[in-house]
């Protein structure tokens, strides 16, 4: 069964940079045809697709986050991180990590909650 766990700091300041991690078990993140998204959730609000990097290293953004936002991946790690600058109050949200397949696969972290406050 593959697992998804993020980690990340919590709480960031306005202006700063936000660092999740997104560690996977149970299952290589370079098994062909696998995407692995960040996924938030706004308070109060529906759930945005930020961005995926695929199984063979592409990587994919909303366009509006593009701008801001980072998507990588350690192969040796099995991780998946995102870096997002010029962090903003209304980026607080729960950040999901998921991974998706064309088979429908689709599997979930349980989500960290980032919140944007001096």
């Amino acid at each position: 069964q593959v697992q998804l766990q993020e980690s990340g700091p919590g709480l960031v300041k306005p202006s700063q940079t936000l660092s999740l991690t997104c560690t996977v078990s149970g299952g290589s993140i370079t098994t062909s045809h696998f995407y692995w998204s960040w996924i938030r959730q706004p308070p109060g609000k529906g759930r945005e697709w930020m961005g995926a990097i695929a199984y063979d290293g592409d990587t994919y953004y909303s366009e509006s986050l593009k701008s801001r936002a980072s998507i990588s991946r350690d192969n040796a790690k099995n991780t998946v991180y995102l870096q997002m600058n010029s962090l903003k109050p209304e980026d607080t949200a729960v950040y999901y990590c998921n991974g998706q397949s064309y088979g429908g696969y689709d599997y979930w972290g349980q989500g960290t909650q980032v919140t944007v406050s001096s």
